[in-house]
Parts: structure tokens; sequence; C-alpha cells
């Protein structure tokens, strides 16, 4: 039906946003994700069993929740601060305009820059800075697998 077609598209758009939302800070990638693949259940097909949606909520949620854990464990881990955290987002947003070596430099030198800010000799704001980037290539990889993984789910069963 034309409906069915219209939460496909939707539902597809929302599985690309939730990816390329796994390396964008202000995207929550995994939950756009599982809302494409809740309008996918919503068309006549109704692929999905309740127990996947279940599943994958619980996944989606587990995946938010160490979004916020990852990064702090990792800066305080390696003695970072606040400073080094915010480094290292506005790193990576500034990094997208140079790539590739702009997505992996830009974070970096965003969590030393910022620690340096904070007022830490430049050892300790090195160091930091390794640690806020190891936070956030971590959680990135996280959000890339469960959002990658919902997609493919999604598009098998189109």
């Amino acid at each position: 039906s034309n409906m069915d077609i219209i939460l496909i598209i939707i539902g597809g758009l929302l599985m690309v946003a939730g990816f390329v939302g796994s390396f964008l800070p202000m995207l929550p990638g995994p939950s756009l994700s599982y809302v494409g693949l809740l309008l996918l259940q919503f068309t006549g097909s109704a692929p999905f069993t309740l127990s996947f949606l279940v599943v994958w909520a619980i996944i989606v949620v587990a995946v938010m929740l160490l979004d916020n854990i990852i990064p702090a464990y990792g800066t305080k881990k390696f003695g970072g601060s606040a400073y080094g955290v915010w480094g290292t987002v506005i790193g990576l947003v500034a990094g997208m305009f140079f790539p590739p070596i702009g997505i992996v430099m830009g974070p970096l030198l965003g969590a030393f820059v910022g620690e340096l800010v904070g007022g830490q000799s430049s050892d300790r704001a090195l160091k930091s800075a390794f640690g806020s980037f190891v936070g956030l290539l971590s959680n990135i990889l996280l959000k890339a697998i469960a959002s990658g993984l919902m997609g493919y789910y999604f598009f098998i069963n189109l």
C-alpha cells in the first residue's frame, strides 16, 4: 500500500540517519535506527517478533547509557576534565570538514587544547586527551555496530 511505501522510505532514511548519527554527537544514532525498525514493523509485512523488538529496545537503552558513561570513565581514568571532553566533541565536529584525517586528529587535538585551556601541563593534557579520544572511539564503534545491525535487519526484511 501507499502507507507501507511511506513507512519504508521514512524507516530507510532513519536507518541512514541512525548510522550517520553514530559518528555525530548531536544525533542519537541507535535511537533513530530503532524507530526505523518500528516503522517497518507497522507495514503490512510486520517482519519482527515482539521478543526481537524488546531485545533491540534493551540494546538501544544500554548503548545510550554507555554513551554517557564511557567518555566520562575514559577521561577520569586518564586524569581528564570537562574541558577535555568538550574539546573532544568540538574537535570531532571541526574534524568532519577535513576527512579522513580530521575525523581522527580533530577529537585528539580538541581534547589536548581543552585540557591545556583547563590548566593542565602539556604532558598531562596529552595523556588526558588520549583518554577522551579512546572513550569517544569506543562509543562511536558501539553505536555504529548497533545501528549497522539494525540497518541490516531492516533491509533484509524489506
